[in-house]
């Protein structure tokens, strides 16, 4: 009886944990929706902003901004890490900071002093286990970062890059492409001329649209002045679109670890339903047959 016992307690518990991971992927599945909904509609007007901003460069006027100059060699640069400040997301934070760490390690080799700023508390916690101490941090960006939040953020790197404080500005998050696909990636922000949301098929694609759509723009008051205003709203525009990728990722990472747990408690609990009923079945014959051997001894 003890054994049965211990099976039922144990199942009991099975059974609590799947009502947390059930709850919890009800919750991520939810959070996902909206957090789609915000980088569906924010993808697009940063394509548009980009694709303005390749055409006033390819005006004869020849517009330039100093966001789009790129520095040869790169002396500084400055590396921001977006995680999330909670767990239990799967892989979701262990592939970002690989690839960080590794963009990290890579600069350090090439002579390049990389600046490290986090956000999340599980990357800050990494990188100081790893006695990396970043020089920023941020733990108030959940699964609905705020633009006003993200143009403060971007108007201090605009600033770090003009005045030369850094050379380069790169990205560590999750790239959003589908629901069935995200993908940790280090993108380069500034200089502004790395900005690109197409993968190389659809920037083909796109390409070969454009060449047999080729239209004469006449930009007014004049290309340069366009593009003093439209080049830092870009940026900011793609900031902002990292960190919705990195939350909408993080909440399907979250929606299938919860949905995997669910599916093995339900497993667990139905296999240790057989070990309770074999369990009793044992213990139903041994009662049985201790009782027919009395009857015999009796007779």
């Amino acid at each position: 009886m003890a054994k049965a016992r211990a099976i039922i307690k144990r199942r009991r518990a099975v059974e609590n944990i799947r009502k947390i991971t059930r709850t919890m992927e009800l919750i991520a599945t939810n959070r996902f929706k909206k957090a789609l909904t915000r980088a569906t509609e924010a993808a697009a007007y940063t394509r548009k902003l980009a694709e303005l901003v390749a055409e006033l460069g390819k005006t004869e006027q020849e517009a330039s901004h100093p966001l789009l100059v790129a520095r040869d060699p790169v002396a500084r640069s400055l590396l921001l890490v977006l995680t999330s400040n909670r767990g239990l997301a799967g892989g979701y934070n262990s592939n970002v900071l690989r690839a960080a760490t590794a963009r990290h390690v890579e600069g350090q080799a090439s002579g390049v002093e990389v600046k490290l700023e986090v956000a999340g508390k599980r990357g800050i916690n990494f990188f100081r286990f790893r006695k990396l101490v970043p020089q920023e941090t941020y733990t108030q960006f959940e699964d609905k970062p705020q633009y006003a939040e993200i143009e403060t953020l971007a108007d201090r790197y605009i600033k770090l890059y003009l005045t030369g404080a850094i050379d380069r500005l790169d990205v560590a998050y999750t790239e959003f492409t589908s629901i069935s696909r995200q993908t940790a990636v280090v993108r380069t922000l500034l200089p502004a001329t790395a900005l690109d949301l197409e993968t190389p098929a659809q920037a083909a694609k796109s390409a070969a649209a454009v060449k047999q759509t080729q239209v004469s723009y006449e930009f007014l008051p004049d290309a340069q002045s366009i593009l003093e205003e439209i080049v830092p709203v870009s940026f900011k525009a793609r900031l902002f679109k990292c960190f919705l990728d990195a939350a909408v990722s993080e909440q399907i990472a979250r929606m299938v670890a919860m949905g995997g747990a669910t599916k093995n408690a339900d497993d667990l609990a139905k296999t240790l339903t057989r070990q309770y009923n074999r369990a009793r079945q044992n213990q139903i014959t041994r009662e049985l047959a201790d009782i027919v051997g009395a009857a015999a001894a009796l007779e």
